[in-house]
C-alpha cells in the first residue's frame, strides 16, 4: 500500500520539521543529507528507525519540540537495556485518545458501557490509554489497574462492568477465577478488548466461552502512541488501523525490502502527525501482513492481519530455529492441553549440548504420561527437535497480569 498524496505531504512535513531540530533524528537526517521526501521511491530509501536508536537517544534525545510543549512522558515495558522514553505534546495525547475512542466504537462500545480497565498505569502506556479513549467516547471508566483479583471481581459484579480491557494473560486468569468460583451468572461483561501480546486460538476460545463475551484484538506500541492505533471489528478479519495518523508498510525482515499487500513480513510504522517524538519507518519486529481488499464490515480503513509473532522471538536449539507460534500450533493438536506452556533452555557443559524442557498444562481427564509422549513426538516430527516434556495440572503455571514470558533461555544468563 503506497503513500497517498496527503500522507506523502505529511511525511515530508515531518522530515522538514525534524531537520530543523537538534533531536537525535534531526542530526541523523542532516548528516545523511536528507531534507525532504517527494515520492514513494524516496520514502522507501529513508533509513529505518529502531528501538536501538531510541535507547541511544536516552533519555529525551528524540524529543522534537521545546520542553514547554511536552505535557507527558511514557516508557516502554521492556526489561532489557536502557528504557525507551517517549515525550508527548497535548495534541499527541488528544490524538491518541481520539484513535482509542475510534477503537472502542469499532468494537461496538458506546456511552452506555462500563469499561473495566486492568492494564497497568504509570510509565506504561496501557492503562491511561484505555481510560482516555473511553472518556473521549463518553463511557463510564472503572480504572482498576492490575492485580488484586478479589477486588477486580467484586467491582466487576457490583458495578456491572460490560467491557473488560486486559492483556490476554490476565483475561485468562480472570476467566479461570470466574469459572472456579461459579460467578459467570453474576457478571455482565459483553465485550473484551485485549492487547499487548499474541495469543493462541485455544486461549481465545477458552476466554470467550468462560466469560461469554465477544473478543477484539487491539494493536499499538509505546513508541507509536501506545495501544489504540488499530483494532479488529465484528467481521473478525484483521485489525483496522488509522491511516490518517500512521502509515504502515510490511518489509522483509532480512532484506528490508518493502513487500506487496498480502505478503507476510515485519510491520514498519511511520507517524504522520505526531509532534513530541515523530518516528519515520520504525521497525516494530511484529510479524503480520496488510490484508488486501475491503473488509466485510464496510469500513474503509486498511487492515493488518492478527500479529503472528515477532521477528526477534526466534530461538535456536540444536541448530533448529523455532518460534513460540510453532509451539502453540503444535499444542493445539493435542486433546486436553490448553494454551499455557513454558520453555526452559539450558546448555549441559559436560555433554556439550543444549537441553530444552517444555512444561505444559493438561486437563485431569487425560493421561499425563501419554500426553507427554504425544507432544514430544509432535516436536520431533514437525519441528525436528526432541525436548523433555513435563505435563502438569491446569492452573500450575504462573499467570501474569502483563505479558507472559514463554521462553526462558538460561544460556544467555
Amino acid at each position: 500500500m503506497k503513500l497517498n498524496d496527503t500522507q506523502l505531504a505529511q511525511v515530508d512535513a515531518q522530515i522538514k520539521r525534524l531537520v530543523k531540530t537538534d533531536s537525535y533524528y534531526g542530526k541523523k537526517y542532516r548528516e545523511l543529507g536528507i531534507t525532504d521526501v517527494t515520492s514513494q521511491e524516496a520514502f522507501e530509501e529513508l533509513p529505518f528507525s529502531s528501538k536501538d536508536d531510541l535507547r541511544n537517544a536516552y533519555p529525551l534525545g528524540i524529543q522534537a519540540v521545546p520542553d514547554e510543549e511536552v505535557v507527558r512522558i511514557h516508557s516502554s515495558s521492556g526489561t532489557t537495556g536502557k528504557p525507551v522514553i517517549i515525550p508527548y505534546t497535548a495534541k499527541d495525547v488528544d490524538d491518541w485518545a481520539t484513535m482509542f475512542a475510534r477503537c472502542y466504537e469499532t468494537a461496538g462500545v458506546t456511552k452506555k458501557d462500563r469499561v473495566h480497565i486492568t492494564p497497568g498505569y504509570g510509565l506504561w502506556t496501557a492503562g491511561i490509554g484505555f481510560q482516555a479513549g473511553a472518556e473521549k467516547l463518553g463511557a463510564m471508566v472503572i480504572p482498576m489497574g492490575p492485580g488484586n483479583t478479589d477486588k477486580q471481581l467484586q467491582m466487576m459484579i457490583d458495578l456491572e462492568s460490560t467491557v473488560l480491557t486486559a492483556t490476554s494473560s490476565y483475561a485468562l486468569l480472570l476467566a479461570e477465577e470466574i469459572d472456579k468460583r461459579g460467578l459467570k451468572d453474576k457478571i455482565h461483561l459483553k465485550k473484551g478488548v485485549f492487547g499487548s501480546e499474541r495469543w493462541s486460538e485455544k486461549k481465545r476460545k477458552y476466554i470467550k466461552e468462560k466469560l461469554g463475551i465477544e473478543l477484539y484484538d487491539i494493536y499499538g506500541l509505546t513508541e507509536i502512541y501506545g495501544p489504540g492505533i488499530g483494532i479488529s471489528c465484528d467481521a473478525q478479519n484483521g485489525m483496522h488501523y488509522w491511516d490518517d495518523y500512521v502509515y504502515i508498510e510490511i518489509i522483509d525482515p532480512k532484506t528490508g525490502k518493502t513487500l506487496p499487500d498480502g505478503e507476510e513480513g515485519e510491520i514498519v510504522i511511520t507517524t504522520l502527525v505526531k509532534e513530541g517524538a515523530p518516528l519515520i519507518r520504525f521497525r516494530t519486529h511484529d510479524i503480520s501482513r496488510i490484508i488486501p481488499g475491503e473488509c466485510p464490515c464496510g469500513r474503509k480503513h486498511p487492515r493488518l492481519d492478527i500479529i503472528k509473532g515477532r521477528s526477534d522471538d526466534m530461538f535456536k536449539v540444536h541448530g533448529v530455529n523455532m518460534f513460540p507460534s510453532q509451539v502453540e500450533e503444535l499444542l493445539a493438536l493435542v486433546d486436553g492441553v490448553p494454551s499455557e506452556y513454558t520453555i526452559n533452555i539450558a546448555h549441559d557443559e559436560p555433554a556439550n549440548k543444549d537441553i530444552m524442557l517444555v512444561t505444559v498444562e493438561a486437563e485431569g481427564r487425560v493421561d499425563f504420561e501419554q500426553t507427554g509422549r504425544q507432544i514430544r513426538d509432535l516436536f520431533k516430527s514437525r519441528i525436528g527437535v526432541t525436548p523433555k516434556i513435563t505435563v502438569v495440572p491446569v492452573g500450575t503455571l504462573p499467570r501474569s497480569e502483563k505479558k507472559t514470558q514463554r521462553v526462558i533461555d538460561h544460556r544467555e544468563q
